[in-house]
């Protein structure tokens, strides 16, 4: 499905892919990220890291009447406040949308799949 957006000049239809994309590499972008995590990591049994090049696929993108709702999977460093990561990632994802796609996202949901120390 795609994002769809009326203007005067006609529509513009933006790919979930574009908008996990974009969600994707808000949130690798934030201190405290490691990697994104697949979502089916828990039932696939999964433990490796997507490279950075695969943003999309630790993101799921549902769309709603007025909005869309995102879902990030998401690992992150040993040593930092996840609370604290995940709330960044929440303000991160909203303000990219709304500043680089123009669409707004009724909820961003974080799902931490794993904690990963990082070598020094």
């Amino acid at each position: 499905m795609a994002v769809k957006i009326k203007t005067q000049a006609g529509m513009i239809e933006i790919a979930n892919e574009v908008i996990a994309t974009v969600v994707g590499g808000a949130a690798t972008d934030i201190y405290g990220i490691v990697g994104m995590a697949s979502k089916n990591q828990i039932k696939d049994n999964l433990n490796g890291i997507l490279k950075k090049e695969n943003y999309a696929r630790g993101v799921v993108v549902k769309q709603e009447d007025n909005g869309v709702a995102i879902d990030v999977c998401i690992i992150v460093s040993y040593g930092t406040k996840i609370s604290e990561v995940s709330r960044n990632v929440q303000e991160t994802v909203k303000y990219n949308l709304e500043t680089m796609l123009g669409i707004s996202a009724n909820s961003v949901n974080v799902f931490v799949q794993g904690v990963r120390v990082l070598p020094d």
